[in-house]
C-alpha cells in the first residue's frame, strides 16, 4: 500500500504576514504578502519587484500602454517582521490549548 504525504512544505511566510527583503534589489524594504505561488516558491509583495508590462488596449484598460505591477519574489529572500518591526527568523511551539503556532526566534513573541 502507498503511502501519502503531505506534497506542500511548511514555509516560514503566508498570506498577510509583514516581510522584508533582505537580498536583490529592494533589499532592505518591507511590504505585506498579497499572494503564495506554492508550485515555485515564490510570493508576490505589495510594493516590491515592480516590472514595467507593455499591454494592448482591452476592457479594464482602454488605452493600453505601460503598466507597473508587481512580480514575485522567492521566499528565500524574504524575512518576516515581528510586531515589534524587526525582520525575525520563524520558530515553531505549542501553546497553552496546545495548537502550534509561530514564533520570532528574536523577541519570542507569537506571530499573527
Amino acid at each position: 500500500m502507498e503511502r501519502k504525504f503531505n506534497s506542500q512544505a511548511k514555509r516560514h511566510v503566508k498570506k498577510g504576514d509583514m516581510v522584508q527583503v533582505i537580498t536583490g534589489n529592494d533589499k532592505g524594504k518591507k511590504g505585506r504578502i498579497i499572494e503564495i505561488v506554492s508550485e515555485s516558491n515564490r510570493a508576490m509583495v505589495e510594493g516590491i519587484n515592480i516590472v514595467s508590462r507593455h499591454t494592448k488596449p482591452n476592457a479594464q484598460n482602454q488605452n493600453g500602454g505601460i503598466i507597473k505591477k508587481e512580480a514575485p519574489v522567492h521566499i528565500s529572500n524574504l524575512k518576516v517582521v515581528d510586531k515589534s518591526g524587526n525582520a525575525t527568523r520563524v520558530g515553531r511551539k505549542e501553546n497553552e490549548s496546545g495548537k502550534l503556532v509561530r514564533v520570532s526566534k528574536k523577541s519570542g513573541e507569537i506571530i499573527d
